[in-house]
């Protein structure tokens, strides 16, 4: 995998793919300017792999990592068995579960961010482990935590078989005095070593399927909450015509987890070239696989309102957008033409809509084309394509 490609389960899904975009104001739209730099972020991480691709074994047979970093998640060979092993966090959605003082869906993200990348690899997710690091361990605020993570676990169909509690009051601050925390999880799952799927037979008109989501998921939320708190006066109360639920409740909900049906399709046989969890980065997660070939969004379904509002609010371009938020796709399938229909047949037996939203082309540069909304996107940025 090249370097653009470099993988986030190592350091979290809080990132910005790039650039400043200034308003006609003087003021920034991006996530940079919200406070998440990744130009140093890449250049530490480039140091950081560099470091711990030295730890793996060489040669093949117990141990071996089987995937270069980049992937949505690795698979270590343990005798022949493939081990798929990813860790994630919540991010800065932990803030507005402060905000709200509510924190039994925050544990449901935890899950959901493992082990959608979990399954991207054709694993089946089995088990994970929390991490808690917390101001002070309040039994509500834990208990909370609890609730949200035997929900995901529940729906995820996986145990939760251990975790670690930090006291660690000198480093974690919060919105909420005495409520400041951070979440994260590693999963686990077993996938046939001849099984991993990495997207390296994509070909000519294969499909794409997009699953949607139930809005900004465990992504971009440092953006959000400069769009509406910060730059505007807004609260978690306030209500827009456009939303069902006041604010706070429309951004804390949490993330889609999409292991049963995909774990469906799977168990079926179906011709599934790729899988692609679409976080931070948004589409352009979809070049994550081995293949060289462009990717042509040509129909999303309607944009959720969420996505418009942090836009006018933040005033942030679309290029922005599409670089840091799902826009409404929170999982995507390569499939071969021949079973397209039957993919999203199943999704939909699952209670999950699923749309047919473009297809595969060949591309060395790999690039992902929105052609809605004029963009081309490449490594880590998207632009507006020239005419």
């Amino acid at each position: 995998m090249n370097s653009a490609n470099v993988s986030d389960e190592i350091h979290g899904k809080e990132k910005d793919p790039g650039t400043v975009e200034m308003t006609a104001n003087g003021s920034s739209g991006s996530y940079q300017d919200a406070g998440v730099d990744t130009e140093r972020e890449e250049e530490g991480l480039k140091l950081l792999v560099s470091r711990i691709k030295k730890t793996w074994p060489g040669g093949t047979g117990f141990g071996s990592v089987k995937l270069d970093i980049g992937f949505f998640a690795n698979v270590i060979d343990l005798g022949g068995i493939g081990l798929a092993i990813s860790a994630d966090g919540v991010g800065t959605k932990v803030l507005i579960a402060q905000m709200m003082d509510k924190y039994d869906t925050v544990g449901i993200d935890c899950v959901a961010m493992n082990v959608n990348d979990i399954i991207c690899v054709g694993a089946r997710p089995v088990s994970m482990v929390d991490y808690i690091a917390i101001q002070d361990p309040k039994p509500r605020l834990l208990d909370e935590m609890a609730i949200g993570l035997c929900e995901g676990a529940k729906m995820a169909n996986i145990s939760i078989s251990g975790g670690e509690i930090a006291q660690l009051q000198d480093i974690i601050n919060g919105q909420k005095e005495g409520y400041g925390f951070d979440l994260a999880g590693m999963a686990v799952g077993t996938v046939a070593l001849d099984k991993i799927i990495i997207g390296e037979n994509i070909k000519d008109g294969d499909v794409i399927i997009g699953l949607e989501s139930s809005g900004i998921h465990s992504n971009g939320a440092t953006l959000a909450r400069r769009a509406f708190f910060q730059q505007n006066n807004f609260t978690c109360q306030s209500e827009f015509s456009e939303l069902d639920c006041p604010l706070g409740e429309e951004l804390l909900k949490p993330t889609h987890i999409y292991v049963k049906e995909i774990m469906e399709m799977l168990d079926l046989g179906l011709d599934i070239k790729a899988l692609a969890h679409i976080t931070s980065d948004g589409f352009l997660n979809l070049t994550r696989v081995v293949s060289a070939v462009a990717y042509h969004i040509e129909e999303l379904p309607p944009i959720p309102p969420i996505f418009e509002l942090i836009k006018k609010h933040g005033r942030i371009t679309d290029e922005e957008m599409f670089r840091v938020y799902n826009m409404g796709i929170g999982f995507c399938i390569l499939v071969s033409p021949k079973d397209a229909d039957r993919v999203i047949s199943i999704a939909r037996s699952h209670g999950r809509r699923a749309h047919r939203i473009g297809y595969a082309t060949p591309d060395e540069l790999r690039r992902v084309y929105v052609r809605e909304k004029g963009l081309v996107g490449q490594g880590k940025k998207f632009e507006k394509a020239k005419s």
